[in-house]
Order: structure tokens, then sequence, then C-alpha cells
């Protein structure tokens, strides 16, 4: 009796232990073509397309740009996407093998935005109907134009094959890299995702005006209008920020991630060029502009030049903002430093409090040229990054001149 006990025992035990372990079996990527969208305000959904690789790792597409993702993890029926450099992450569970929900999520902004993925689709938009007009050009464009608190100025810049549209919007903070989209008779759609800005631009099109929305997550939504001007140009990003009256430097002395206070008087400054690096973990312009500076950085190392960055994070803590800054240095193999110049917000009002020789900052990324006497000779407002083309070609041309110009001095 004793035996047929034990037998039953052992029966019940394995069942539910294989009972366990059949609903904790993980639910694997298929590999191939996805699409996702983002539920942003008045009911839209901003899509992007990503690829699944054999190695479940994956390939967001937006235009010409690729963004790899290496931080996938899957338990159960549940998944978590990591996106290089950034916070943001996505959390979501498995409908089943070709279908998973859930949310997008930056905790340091409070901010979820409804997610979903479904595989074999590769349509960003939808087309179906030809369009009514080539909106191939620059566009003048301003954005909150009512608005006299958050009106800006931009460019647009766009290329149209068919019905498959690409470009960006410049301004005078930088660029809102790779769009990609649509147009169908008269209605455009374009979008971006990269981990950390999710954008959507919907606007009515004719022959020589654009008036539509752009919507940022589904937390910020503003009107935007736009007229065709091939000769527009934005001001000059090198008239924007600059020093107050009565300051011929910049002062600062803020920490590394190792506790070490770094200013522009220590010995690793003396007698170089240096380029101090306003910008956050957050930003993508930011980590374009960090990419080409790593370039250039290596490609320098040789002569007397170097670079400082100082990070305004909206990280909550202290260690949370320099987990995301020893983050972005490992992602990007920066080997100067990057100092923590604020934390809790990215206020740009703030953000001038910690620098109050300049007038303001009014971007991030800004640029502060200094000679080897310490003096500020250039500030550049804003990048020009990969996806503005020929403007990227040029910010290169000019920067690498103004620094050699600075080193022969």
């Amino acid at each position: 009796m004793k035996k047929i006990n034990l037998f039953i025992l052992v029966l019940i035990v394995t069942f539910i232990s294989c009972k366990k372990d059949k609903t904790q079996d993980s639910i694997n990527l298929k590999s191939g073509p996805w699409r996702a969208t983002l539920q942003v305000q008045d009911d839209k959904e901003l899509p992007f397309l990503f690829e699944v690789m054999d190695d479940q790792t994956l390939r967001i597409f937006n235009a010409e740009e690729t963004i790899d993702v290496d931080e996938v993890s899957i338990k159960g029926d549940s998944i978590t996407i990591k996106f290089p450099v950034f916070e943001g992450y996505i959390a979501a569970r498995f409908v089943d093998s070709m279908n998973f929900s859930g949310s997008f999520i930056k905790k340091s902004l409070d901010r979820v935005v409804p997610f979903t993925a479904k595989y074999g689709e590769q349509d960003r938009f939808e087309i179906n109907s030809k369009p009514s007009f080539d909106i191939t050009g620059n566009w003048e464009t301003v954005f909150s134009e009512n608005n006299e608190k958050d009106r800006y100025i931009a460019k647009g810049s766009f290329k149209q094959n068919g019905n498959i549209v690409t470009g960006t919007f410049r301004t005078t903070t930088g660029d809102y890299r790779y769009l990609e989209g649509v147009i169908n008779d008269n209605q455009v759609q374009l979008s971006t995702f990269d981990g950390a800005h999710a954008f959507l631009f919907t606007a009515k099109v004719t022959d020589s005006s654009l008036n539509g929305y752009f919507y940022s997550g589904n937390h910020w939504k503003e009107p935007f209008t736009a007229k065709r001007n091939e000769q527009y140009e934005l001001p000059s990003a090198e008239s924007l920020t600059f020093l107050k009256e009565g300051y011929e430097t910049l002062e600062f002395s803020f920490p590394d991630a190792e506790g070490n206070q770094i200013s522009l008087t220590d010995d690793r400054f003396k007698d170089k060029v240096v380029l101090v690096q306003i910008m956050g973990t957050w930003c993508p312009n930011c980590m374009d502009e960090t990419k080409y500076y790593v370039d250039f950085y290596n490609q320098n190392k040789n002569k007397d030049v170097e670079i400082v960055s100082l990070a305004f994070e909206y990280a909550k803590t202290k260690e949370k903002a320099f987990q995301s800054i020893e983050r972005l240095q490992r992602k990007l193999k920066v080997e100067y430093p990057i100092l923590l110049a604020q934390y809790g917000t990215s206020d740009k009002q703030k953000a001038q409090e910690k620098l109050p020789m300049l007038n303001h900052v009014l971007s991030y990324p800004t640029t502060i040229f200094i000679d080897k006497k310490k003096k500020v000779r250039k500030i550049h407002t804003g990048f020009n990054g990969p996806a503005t083309g020929n403007k990227y070609i040029q910010f290169k041309t000019d920067f690498e001149g103004f620094v050699n110009q600075l080193l022969t001095e």
C-alpha cells in the first residue's frame, strides 16, 4: 500500500512539475518582418517596422536608418525590449507567436504609451490611392504658430518616390531625424521611432502648402503649417547662444561617474583646444552628435584637443543618471569624460543656471569651442544629424576646419 501511495505521489509531483514547466516555456520571436504601432492622441497609430533576426535580436528601420537592438528578454509569455543608449523600453505579453502587445515606457518621465506588434506586415502605412501632389523639396515651416510660448520655426526637406516619402524637419535646435511615410491623394503621414522619441506627422497637402499636426508619443500634439520655399534657410546655428557681456570663458565643476570633480582648470585641458558638449543621454540628436565626436576624438588623439560632455539628465536620482551615462559611454565607446551637470530635470532654464555665463541654453546638444588660452571662440546650437544629408556633411567640414584653425594658433 505504501509503495502504491508513493507511486501516486510521484505521479502527482511529476504532473505538477511538467505543467509548471510547460507554463514557463518561453515563446520565441518569429524571425522576419514585424510591424509595430504606438497609440497616440486622437486615436491615431504611430507605426514603425522592425525585423527579428535568427538570434532573437531586432533591427528597427526608419528610412535610411537601421537601429540594432540586442537587449531582448523573453520569460514565459512576457517580453522586454530595451533600446540601445536610451532609457525607454517595451514591456509586453504575447497574444500568440505572431502578436504581442503592451507598453512603451519611460519611467523617469512617467510616460506609458500603448504598443502592439504583428508579424509578417511590411508596410509602414497603407497605400490606398495615387498621390495628388509631389512634396519633394524644401518647406518653410512654423509649429504652434498661434501660441507665442510654444511657437518655433523649422525647415522641412523631403523626397518623394511615388507614394513613398522620406525626409526630416530641421529646427534651430536640431532635427527630427529619419522620417518615413506615404502620401495618399492629398494626405501625408510620416513617422519615426528610435527608442527615445516616437514622432508622427500628418498633414493635408496642396501644391504649395502643408497643414497638419505633430504628435510626440501620447503626451504632445501641436499644429504646423508649411509653404514651399526652395531658398529658405534657418538662422545660423552660431548666432543663437553666446556669452553674456563681461565673460570670455566657461567655468564649471561637475562630477564624473567615479565622483571626481572635473573642471576646465584641470591639467588634462591645459594648453589644449577644448570642446564642451551640452547634452543628455535621453536625446537622439545628442546621440548622433556623440557618435561623430567619438570618431573625431579617436582620429585626433595625438593632437592637442579634448572633449568633455556635460549631461543634463531627467533621471530622478543621481544613481539613475550615472547609470544612463555609463550605459551611453559603454554602448558608444566614449573615452572622453561625461560629467553629470544636473539630474531630476532637463529644463533648459535650470541648465542655464548651472552655466550662468551663457545667455541661455537653447538646445540639447550645444557645443562650445574653447581655444588654448581658454577663451570661448564659438558656440554651435543644435546639431544637423545624418538625416539632414548635405547639412550633416557641411557641419562636419565646418567643424573640423574650425578645430584645425584653433589647433594651429
